[in-house]
Formats: C-alpha cells, sequence, structure tokens
C-alpha cells in the first residue's frame, strides 16, 4: 500500500509490461519493414533518385504541381519542415514544468533536473541543450504547440510516417501526400509541361510519402556536385525516350526515364541559385546543419521553391537516451539558430516558417534501457519572425491520465497544425484546404500567423473554365467543359510521357459543350491519360483513368 501510495503509476507497470513485450516484437517487425523500403528507395526502385549539391542529397520533389498551385497566392513566403525521424521524446524537449513532480516520478534516471531547464513560461520550460533556441524565443520567433498527435495513434515508424505524410486518418491508408495531393491537380502534365521553376526541394527523407503525388512520381536522379548539375542542364536530358522497345516493358522503361529526364530541367536553376548566394552564418558540421546551410543558400539566391524538407534521424531512443538525445537536440537548436542568423544576414528571414515534426513521441515512463519507447503525443516547433510573438499553443496533455498503454492523450491533432500552416501562412483558399485535408480541422490562430493579403498582392483575377472527364461504357470519355465566350478550343490528349494521342479542335460556342475521346492507343506508359484543353490562350488540365 505505501509502495502504490509513493508510486501512484507502479500498479500500472504490471498491466503494461505485457503490452511492452508485445511492442518489442512489433518495433523489430516495423524497422524490417522501414529498412526494405529505405532500400528500395535507395536503389531506386521505388521511382525515386537523388541530386546531390554540396555532397548532399537533394531530392526536388516533382510530379507535385506545387509550384503552380502556390505561384497563384501571393508573396514569396517559404516553408522548412525539419523532420525529427524515430520519434522524438517530447517530454525531454519541452520540459512539463506543469507537473514536475510527475515528470520526475516517471523518470527517475532520464528527468531533466528543474535547475538545468530554461524556463520559458510558468507551464514549460526548454532541454538544456536548445539554449541556442531561447534567443528566438525572446525575438518573438518561435511558438511551442503542445500535446500534438492524431486519434488511435499506431506506435509504428512505418505506419505513423505515413500518416503525417499523407495527413490521412489511422485507419485510412492514402499514397499520396498532404501537399502532392493539393497540387497534383492543377498540373496533371507535369511531366510534359514542367513548371519554371522547382516546386519543392527534399533532402533526406527517402521513404517520406509527404511530396508524392497519386500516380507515385517523383523527380531526382544522382550527381556528385553543381559542376555536374551544370554540365546535364547542357542538354536538359539523360535518357533517349524514342529508342523503345514496342512492347509493355518498353512503355514503362519510357516512363521512368521520362520521370529522370525531368528532374535536370531544374539542374541549371539550383547551380544559378547556388551560386548567386553564400552561407553568412556559422553552422557546426553536423547532418541538419549543413542541410540547413544548403537550404538557406537555395533560398537566397531566389531558387523559387516554396517548400522545403530536411531531416534529422536518430530520435529512436530505445536504449541509452542520455548519450543520444542531447547530441540531437543541440543539432537542432545550434543549426535552427544559424539558419535564421543566415537568413536574416540575407534579407530573408521574414519569408521563412520553420516547422518541426516526428512520427510520434516516446513513453512517458522511463523503460529499463535507460531509454523510452513508442508514445503518441508530443509537442511541435515552430519557428520564424511570422509567428509576430512566442507562446504556447494547444492543450498540454496530462501526465496521469494516460492511455491504456500508458501514453500521453493528443489535443490537438497534426492536421490542424498543416491547416493553419497552409492557408495563413503560404495563403492557400481555406476551402481548398479543407478538400485536400478532407475536413474542416480547427485553425490555430494563437500561432499569429496572417496571411496578409492586399489588394495589391493578390493575384490578377483570370477567366475561370470548369471541366471534368466522364468515363463511358464503351472504354471512351466526354469530356465536358463551359466556355464563357464562343471561341477557338483546341482539345488534346497525352500519355505521360507527352506524347500526342488524339486532338479535337474548332470554333465552340458559349456555354455547356461534350467532346468524345477515345483511350484506345496501343502503349501506354502509366495508368492515366492527360486531357488539356487551350482556349483564349490558356491551358486547363486534367486525368483521364485508364480504362482496363
Amino acid at each position: 500500500m505505501c509502495d502504490s501510495h509513493k508510486n501512484p503509476h507502479a500498479s500500472a507497470k504490471k498491466a503494461r509490461r505485457g503490452i511492452a513485450l508485445e511492442h518489442g516484437a512489433a518495433h523489430a517487425r516495423d524497422h524490417q519493414r522501414w529498412s526494405r523500403r529505405s532500400f528500395l528507395h535507395l536503389t531506386g526502385m521505388a521511382g525515386l533518385g537523388s541530386m546531390l549539391i554540396g555532397k548532399l542529397p537533394v531530392f526536388a520533389a516533382g510530379s507535385l504541381s506545387l509550384n503552380a498551385a502556390l505561384t497563384q497566392a501571393p508573396g514569396d513566403r517559404v516553408l522548412v519542415l525539419i523532420r525529427l525521424k524515430g520519434g522524438n521524446d517530447g517530454l525531454n524537449t519541452i520540459v512539463p514544468l506543469y507537473d514536475y513532480d510527475t515528470y520526475a516520478n516517471l523518470r527517475p534516471t532520464l528527468r531533466i533536473p528543474e535547475s538545468d531547464a530554461i524556463t520559458l513560461t510558468d507551464e514549460a520550460a526548454l532541454a538544456p541543450w536548445l539554449s541556442d533556441l531561447y534567443s528566438l524565443w525572446g525575438e518573438g520567433q518561435m511558438r511551442v504547440v503542445q500535446g500534438v498527435g492524431y486519434p488511435d495513434q499506431n506506435l509504428s515508424h512505418f505506419r505513423s510516417s505515413d500518416i503525417w505524410a499523407t495527413a490521412s486518418d489511422a485507419d485510412e491508408q492514402l499514397h499520396a501526400g498532404w501537399l502532392g495531393r493539393y497540387f497534383d491537380g492543377l498540373y496533371p502534365d507535369f511531366l510534359f509541361n514542367p513548371p519554371p521553376q522547382p516546386p519543392a526541394i527534399q533532402i533526406g527523407s527517402l521513404g517520406s510519402l509527404t511530396f508524392l503525388n497519386a500516380d507515385n512520381v517523383s523527380l531526382a536522379m544522382a550527381v556528385t556536385d553543381p559542376d555536374q548539375l551544370f554540365e546535364l542542364a547542357q542538354t536538359g536530358q539523360m535518357y533517349d525516350l524514342n529508342d523503345l522497345p514496342d512492347c509493355h516493358y518498353g512503355a514503362q522503361l519510357g516512363y521512368v526515364r521520362a520521370v529522370a529526364n525531368s528532374t535536370f530541367i531544374y539542374a541549371e536553376a539550383i547551380k544559378t541559385a547556388w551560386e548567386a548566394s553564400s552561407t553568412q552564418a556559422t553552422y557546426d558540421d553536423t547532418p541538419l546543419g549543413q542541410q540547413l546551410a544548403l537550404v538557406a543558400r537555395l533560398i537566397k539566391g531566389n531558387l523559387g521553391a516554396r517548400v522545403y524538407m530536411v531531416e534529422l534521424d536518430g530520435f529512436d531512443t530505445h536504449a541509452n537516451q542520455p548519450d543520444w538525445h542531447p547530441q540531437l537536440l543541440t543539432d537542432l537548436g545550434k543549426s535552427v539558430r544559424a539558419f535564421f542568423d543566415d537568413l536574416e544576414a540575407g534579407g530573408w528571414h521574414d519569408k521563412v516558417l520553420a516547422m518541426t515534426h516526428s512520427e510520434f513521441g516516446r513513453r512517458p515512463e522511463e523503460n529499463g534501457s535507460s531509454g523510452t519507447d513508442h508514445g503518441a503525443a508530443a509537442p511541435l516547433m515552430l519557428f520564424g519572425p511570422g509567428l509576430n510573438g512566442h507562446g504556447l499553443a494547444g492543450t498540454a496533455p496530462s501526465l496521469t491520465d494516460l492511455d491504456d498503454a500508458g501514453n500521453l492523450k493528443f489535443h490537438t491533432d497534426f492536421r490542424s497544425v498543416y491547416a493553419t500552416v497552409l492557408e495563413y501562412w503560404l495563403c492557400v483558399d481555406g476551402a481548398t484546404v479543407d478538400n485536400v485535408l478532407g475536413y474542416p480541422f480547427e485553425r490555430l490562430y494563437e500561432l499569429g500567423l496572417d496571411c496578409a493579403v492586399t489588394a495589391t498582392t493578390q493575384p490578377a483575377a483570370t477567366t475561370a473554365l470548369r471541366h471534368r472527364a466522364v468515363p463511358q461504357g464503351d472504354g471512351s470519355f466526354l469530356i465536358e467543359f463551359e466556355l464563357p465566350r464562343a471561341g477557338h478550343v483546341r482539345l488534346s490528349v497525352h500519355d505521360l510521357l507527352g506524347r500526342r494521342l488524339e486532338t479535337r479542335e474548332g470554333w465552340f460556342g458559349a456555354g455547356s459543350q461534350q467532346v468524345r475521346i477515345m483511350t484506345s492507343a496501343p502503349r501506354i506508359a502509366a495508368a492515366a491519360y492527360v486531357y488539356t484543353i487551350h482556349y483564349e490562350g490558356r491551358t486547363w488540365s486534367g486525368k483521364l483513368a485508364r480504362v482496363r
């Protein structure tokens, strides 16, 4: 009785012991699955590759139509996603001063002494290894969202990473990322009609689905340095799309080659941005430091990408957490501080918002290996002058009211953070955000973000053209569109290599129109066709699902 009184969580330990044993076996299986997928990506077998610039792997996330959509939004704001891979321990990142005694009791050897923690508010403190971030807090450039997670936390690295990348429910399997899904509809013909700037730049995170579209297409090829990028840019193409076998294999080979070739259209732009800027801060020679140094240089060189993603790996701290977690947080703090110093020196700091995310937090109770096991809710940090101040957002999770697995209960859905950033930082229309995320998630106004669109910065109004493809029972499609005025229309159908299969052209009157097209070409490169409607000097595109 006395032991239970001294430690109210002792009675729950025995009940959770069986869960922990099963967790260990599941954790091993999960890492095997994760390693297999990483291997496929690294060997190029999953449709991804990389470019190297400054001796770092750079992934140009393509077929997303990201640039096309974002450039319709006003301004030149940039979002930088910092992925803390492995499941960051939130309680040893943002120390819970609101219930420090319970925290210390749950972590007799792992707790951060209250005297060492850097106080932010009466409720929360920074881990001492994040001391470099305290100046950002004092300058009004840092906010913390508490208790972030999602319903029915999966606790698998592989699955939970996919959930964060696709913004899906725990019981929903999506294959397109939350950013890739949004922009895919605006540029379905990306492979043969790409935007002038790379849509997004991704460093690391090979297995992340964040930027993939529904066709699982991403653009990246490996080169060793900026000089090789420049050499590739001279031709703009490495693989021949004409000399292909006239068979199913040839069609698929051509598709893969087209994806690879599309990467090189941005080689010269990346090299130009790299050479147009310089590093104006001191970064440590650490994984995250070197990635953010590269990103800062590309941003200051006016590359034009609106989203970047970098990665810091190693947060799966089941054992020896005191040896590893402080090093990781030190890298995070020093690198983010140097990043914003660098941007400020180039006049870009007020245009950039950085945000951390991780697939889950850690269990509040330490394990027997001087570490912490997979958990649920965890804090998420944002940085940048656009936050208009510092502060805590969301509700801090209780350390005594835990779920059945002994994990923290979340209070803020991570998709609310996504929705807020999309609408109030990147200035994406709110209704569009709701449609992409599948639900009107609550906006976190306490983050201080403000799109602040004025009449002078809004894009000029353009003529809208409503259109859709309606499949018919005989394998054909009806392309329905509505013209605001009579005019000449050219409707073309291509495969995803850009090869034109059919064209319909003529003068159409104002109002609703229909054009029947067939999809009977013998060679197809992917599971979809693209149709384009040319009218009054503009082009609208859509996809046709392949008829089997």
